[in-house]
């Protein structure tokens, strides 16, 4: 198996679905699809839900959070979705993952703002155990994929039965026509060190392997996207080991997943920053059959990390680092804590 070689700067975009013109090395035309992960950082609403610890986000809380500070942030993050991937596809992520949700009515708000709406995302969710409350979901644009089976995989430890944390989501669907199943994560986090809390992201791996073993029982060929906040980076032991994860596509042997993100790691394009250390835990991971040479059907071609400058605190100790809702006690207005990814996949148009 070998990389893929096209120039994009020499690819003019139409949009998903409707033939592109493009004159590669071989003069082909490819349609292209935008598939993204973004999180949100704490997208709560400001109702106090009982069965979750989310009094922080109430007018009373700690954060002070009301309605305009709803609004801002709903504002905010559809600003962002509004440009992710339109370098490429003038309408943005076909398909956006998303982490840190609180329920299904904040991703219903989000898509119902002025910058996104026209692109009628639809929504994917289910209410996880995660004690906080926070939700993985997938956003989409049904013009373009259309799903045909969700479900929930709860994360289970048997070390802690009592830890609760968020489920891991699998939609499969058609994307223009081709079949392909996305893995939505956000495994869990390093509180209490990185060494100690491992052994969580360990079980959250062999969940997320275990998924895509059987994805390729029913069919070796499987279009597959493993997506998500980690909370690992493309080195640690639970992404290449147990994910098995590989840095290279010539690398990959059968049942392997090609990590789209290492080299973005390796060359220091990360996605969050914590103590002057940058790490790249939002990843985009991709099965041996969105890795061929055949592009007849959709196959990778290359991903990003979107981290313009607007995203960015301009000043003080965190110069540089993606701008947050809330930092050091203090209303920012910003985005999120994490820059969001996406990859493109391409097709021949015939």
């Amino acid at each position: 198996m070998r990389k893929i070689g096209i120039n994009i700067g020499m690819l003019v975009i139409v949009m998903l679905g409707v033939s592109i013109v493009g004159h590669s090395q071989t003069n082909k035309a490819y349609k292209v699809a935008c598939i993204g992960f973004y999180n949100l950082e704490n997208l709560f609403d400001t109702e106090d839900d009982p069965a979750i610890r989310d009094e922080d986000f109430t007018l009373d809380g700690r954060y002070t959070w009301g309605e305009e500070k709803y609004q801002n942030k709903l504002t905010n993050m559809a600003h962002v979705i509004a440009d992710l991937g339109t370098s490429v596809s003038p309408d943005g992520c076909a398909v956006l993952g998303v982490c840190e949700v609180e329920n299904k009515k904040v991703l219903e708000d989000l898509v119902a703002e002025e910058e996104i709406k026209d692109r009628d995302y639809k929504i994917i969710h289910f209410d996880s155990p995660d004690r906080r409350g926070i939700d993985v979901g997938l956003l989409y644009q049904e013009k373009y994929f259309k799903p045909t089976n969700s479900v929930s995989h709860e994360l289970k430890f048997e070390s802690d039965p009592d830890y609760k944390t968020r489920d891991q989501l699998v939609v499969s669907g058609e994307l223009d026509g081709d079949k392909v199943h996305i893995i939505v994560a956000h495994w869990p986090s390093r509180s209490g060190g990185m060494e100690k809390s491992q052994p969580r992201r360990i079980d959250a791996a062999i969940l997320g392997r275990k998924i895509i073993d059987s994805l390729l029982v029913a069919d070796a060929n499987a279009k597959i996207i493993l997506m998500g906040d980690l909370n690992d980076d493309p080195i640690n032991k639970s992404v290449k080991n147990y994910i098995r994860a590989k840095s290279k596509i010539a690398k990959m042997k059968k049942g392997d997943m090609y990590n789209t993100m290492y080299s973005k790691f390796k060359q220091g394009d990360c996605t969050l920053a914590y103590r002057d250390a940058w790490n790249l835990f939002d990843q985009l991971i991709i099965s041996e059959g969105l890795t061929s040479q055949d592009a007849s059907s959709y196959i990778f071609h290359k991903s990003y990390v979107y981290s313009k400058e607007y995203l960015k605190q301009k000043d003080g100790n965190y110069k540089g680092y993606p701008k947050r809702t809330h930092a050091g006690g203090k209303y920012l207005n910003g985005y999120s804590d994490h820059f969001p990814v996406f990859l493109v996949l391409k097709k021949e148009v015939k």
